[in-house]
């Protein structure tokens, strides 16, 4: 859907590779700019190829993940060099994404400013941790950082514990999605008026974007501080993670409207007339002893599963608690393609996360391809700066330029081979 549109990634680890992969996937035509002389961090994550003959690799698990379908460029970004030669590709592009510290970019000589008058028409979308301006803006940080600042951290855990980290990269992958739908808002924008415009968004605005229904109730009631409630749900339900008889886990999620076919589940209907779950905020007020009842129920069945039917029987809201392993193994999820099963020539089959959105007019795909570090050097600097074999061999010689080892020596122009990496 996106075919035409070329995109400059200038991201690393997984907030800007998640935008630009989501652009690739669509169709648009992804560089991806590393810097040398290692390329992109996550290349040394994740898992690396087994055999002895691919150990050089560049090639990773972590790397295949997030910047699969994208053409690898590897320059050395503080040369003037390089940057002169992205400045005169700059034309030739729709959209540039980039996650360096807010003032990076203008140090380079590349902000906005400066790129928009080399291409109107450009969009471009700065990702950070918190923002171009602010307080904050110069704080050095990843995803954990904004967990932190955005009250996310502070919510996680057991009411009488410490605070507990999500150790996923939730706030990296939605910023990333943020990114991706609104340069893909600003291209529609484009489209009807012929100008580009600059996007930024950062992890702290989107994970503090994520609190459901607590902002307005801190900003109306002043001295109140939502708190953490562990395994349930702040407002009840009951709604949270239960034990069950085998000792395993299910998630139950009851709205109101749904209390009495919860209890016609339970098959306790003195529950309707107990005065401690009479309504919503009481049933939230006694949740302890709501989890106690449940849990007893729970126990008397021999299997999750078995107490997992009757409830699904009134069409209560609920799940096993899986691993990840169930999860990457449930029919439902490989049906679907949610989990995805690629190919890597070093790597060989492995599994990574499909595409969170399905179109009819744009089919899932599996054929997915990552680079190796380099992997498409000669092909863009040629068509894209215009750049000779003589010019490209001297960039290498210099180390603006570099690949990665499997790839084999670049193509000489009048000199004797020599290692590149």
């Amino acid at each position: 859907m996106l075919s035409g549109y070329r995109v400059l990634d200038i991201t690393q680890i997984v907030a800007g590779p998640t935008c630009t992969r989501i652009l690739a996937e669509m169709g648009a035509e992804v560089v991806k700019l590393e810097l040398a002389p290692f390329g992109d961090r996550t290349r040394i994550g994740g898992l690396k190829p087994s055999k002895a003959e691919y150990k050089r690799s560049s090639q990773s698990t972590y790397y295949f993940q997030h910047n699969h379908s994208k053409k690898s460029l590897a320059l050395d970004f503080k040369s003037e060099q390089a940057r002169e030669i992205i400045k005169a590709m700059i034309p030739k592009f729709d959209v540039l994404v980039e996650n360096f510290t807010p003032g990076v970019m203008e140090r380079a000589g590349l902000s906005y400013d400066v790129l928009k008058k080399l291409n109107p028409r450009l969009v471009m979308c700065s990702i950070s941790l918190a923002g171009q301006k602010g307080v904050l803006a110069q704080q050095p940080g990843y995803d954990y950082v904004a967990q932190a600042y955005a009250g996310v951290t502070d919510l996680v855990g057991e009411p009488d514990g410490e605070p507990a980290l999500i150790t996923m990269a939730i706030g990296d992958t939605a910023t990333g999605v943020t990114a991706a739908m609104s340069v893909g808002f600003a291209l529609l924008h484009r489209e009807r008026t012929g100008e580009g415009q600059f996007i930024e968004t950062s992890l702290l605005d989107n994970y503090f974007h994520m609190h459901e229904v607590a902002v307005p109730r801190v900003s109306l009631r002043k001295n109140y501080t939502p708190k953490r409630t562990g395994s349930q749900h702040p407002d009840g339900g009951p709604t949270g993670i239960f034990r069950c008889g085998d000792g395993k886990f299910l998630t139950l999620a009851t709205l109101p409207h749904q209390w009495e076919l919860f209890v016609a589940a339970l098959e306790m209907p003195d529950m309707l007339q107990d005065e401690r779950f009479a309504t919503a905020a009481l049933r939230r007020d006694n949740n302890a002893a709501l989890k106690e009842i449940l849990e007893g129920w729970l126990a008397k069945f021999p299997t999750r599963q078995e107490a997992l039917a009757v409830l699904e029987k009134k069409r209560i809201p609920c799940a096993p608690v899986l691993t990840l392993n169930e999860a990457m193994e449930h029919p439902h999820l490989r049906e679907r393609g949610v989990v995805r099963r690629v190919h890597d020539q070093f790597i060989g089959d492995f599994d990574v996360p499909g595409l969170p959105a399905k179109f009819s007019a744009w089919p899932d795909r599996t054929d997915l391809k990552a680079d190796l570090l380099g992997e498409h050097n000669e092909e863009i600097l040629k068509n894209l700066a215009g750049l000779t074999d003589a010019q490209i061999a001297a960039l290498y010689d210099q180390k603006v330029l570099v690949r990665d080892p499997l790839l084999g020596p670049a193509a000489r122009v009048g000199r004797p081979e020599v290692a590149l990496v």
